[in-house]
């Protein structure tokens, strides 16, 4: 059963129940843990910018990965995007506003040397906004699009997706062109962003059924399918708790969801927020969702060599598999040709109760045919996973060991980490929501949507 989520504010979000995770999970030893985050930390400091290298203003990273496209990171298509400052600023500012008609409409939006936003009011009129340039901020720009203009290519997120086959869609619902962030280059470096990105005629179109208005500056409006924004409350942080929903427009003003993606009827107007946004704040283009990690935000995320860390901890302390009493090791990746081997190190948890074994066949003939399993220990009847390491570290709240595991799709993270995702309600089709496994996009079902998980100490 999928946990669906609606919209709610913050107040109302459900958590998870608080339990002691010390009582299932076994007592393990990081001795090591503690010397090596103060020298991550350390290592961490190369987010600052030297005389040699571009300042970082943050990072983009898409959910449903983790770590890596199922195709490899290529180029402007990667599951990680790195936002830094350009050689020569190529921002742009609204300039000049007014009304023409549309054959002399036709021939300002030829101008490339131009870049404006087009209202098409009529068959006979249309409202142009120009732009000029603002040497003060950066420009990047997203979308499905591979023209040179696009910064970062976004392709639609296929939930646990291992193949560069199993991303294949019918039909894509990200626009070509879908948004535009603009960065300040002076500190503090204030990244905002914006409905729609310029095309490679440097314009923006909203046809005559776009939803669009007229505003006390001239005229606003949205996209087809809109790009949606969740702030956390609190930060990205262990203390975190999920924010609203809003719907940013072309011009970067906030607004109330619409009744479904691609409405005509904007929703109200939400004067108090603005478009610039926080450490954790996520982006929907609906098709794939995107996590913002700004540079200061990251510089107190774990590295990937302390995740790496921590899940051989795990390892050195010898967990085993209480039916065949092997060895098992936690993978940093998944090896398929490895996972239905009995007697094999991959481990394997039962999604209902945590307990933690290695394939094996036990009950396997009653159970055949069916998606869940019977553990041998407690009797309870759940998925029946292989357990991979969460490795993407950006999507990580806090820097504690791996103890919990996502259900149902087996990926290993903190208690934390694991509760705070289980409590987002990531946009799901035309109006719906559901929290998600962010390195995989799997919807997670159970009365959490995530488990504790229980090893096994060896005998010996």
């Amino acid at each position: 059963m999928r946990r669906k989520l609606q919209n709610p504010e913050p107040s109302t979000m459900p958590h998870g129940n608080s339990v002691d995770s010390e009582s299932s999970f076994r007592n393990l030893k990081f001795s090591q843990a503690a010397p090596l985050i103060s020298t991550l930390e350390e290592e961490s400091s190369s987010l600052s910018p030297t005389s040699h290298s571009p300042a970082k203003y943050g990072e983009l990273v898409i959910l449903g990965y983790n770590g890596c496209l199922p195709s490899g990171n290529r180029g402007r298509r990667r599951s990680r995007f790195i936002l830094q400052k350009k050689e020569v600023a190529n921002g742009v500012k609204p300039d000049k506003r007014y009304e023409i008609s549309a054959p002399r409409s036709a021939q300002v939006t030829k101008d490339n040397e131009k870049h404006t936003i087009a209202y098409t009011l009529s068959r006979h009129q249309t409202f142009i906004e120009e732009y000029t340039t603002d040497v003060s901020t950066d420009m990047f720009q997203i979308g499905r699009s591979t023209e040179p203009i696009i910064d970062f290519i976004v392709m639609d997120t296929v939930p646990g997706a291992k193949s560069q086959e199993d991303c294949v869609i019918s039909e894509s619902t990200i626009s070509r062109f879908a948004c535009r962030i603009l960065v300040d280059r002076d500190p503090p470096h204030n990244a905002r962003i914006y409905a729609a990105g310029f095309n490679s005629t440097n314009n923006i179109f909203l046809g005559e059924k776009a939803c669009k208005w007229r505003t006390e500056q001239g005229m606003d409006g949205l996209t087809t399918n809109g790009v949606l924004l969740m702030r956390p409350k609190g930060g990205f942080q262990a203390t975190s708790a999920p924010g609203v929903w809003r719907e940013v427009s072309v011009c970067g003003n906030m607004y109330w969801l619409r009744e479904t993606r691609s409405s005509p009827q904007r929703g109200k107007m939400v004067e108090n927020e603005n478009n610039i946004l926080e450490d954790g704040t996520l982006i929907d283009l609906c098709g794939a969702s995107l996590l913002w990690r700004s540079a200061s935000g990251l510089r107190h995320t774990p590295t990937q060599e302390l995740l790496d860390h921590l899940r051989k901890e795990i390892n050195r302390g010898r967990p085993q598999c209480p039916i065949g009493f092997n060895t098992l090791v936690l993978p940093r990746n998944r090896n398929v040709g490895r996972l239905l081997e009995e007697n094999s190190k991959q481990p394997y948890a039962y999604l209902k109760c945590g307990h933690v074994h290695g394939f094996h066949e036990w009950n396997s003939k009653d159970q055949e045919g069916k998606e869940e399993r019977m553990c041998p220990m407690c009797r309870e009847v759940g998925p029946y996973e292989p357990l991979i390491m969460g490795n993407e570290a950006s999507f990580c709240v806090d820097s504690e060991p791996p103890s919990h595991a996502f259900c149902p799709c087996g990926h290993v993270c903190s208690e934390k980490t694991a509760k705070y995702w289980s409590q987002v309600p990531l946009p799901h089709g035309t109006h719906a929501f559901q929290a998600a496994c962010p390195f995989c996009a799997t919807p997670l079902c159970g009365d959490q949507g995530y488990v504790r998980l229980i090893f096994q100490d060896p005998l010996d």
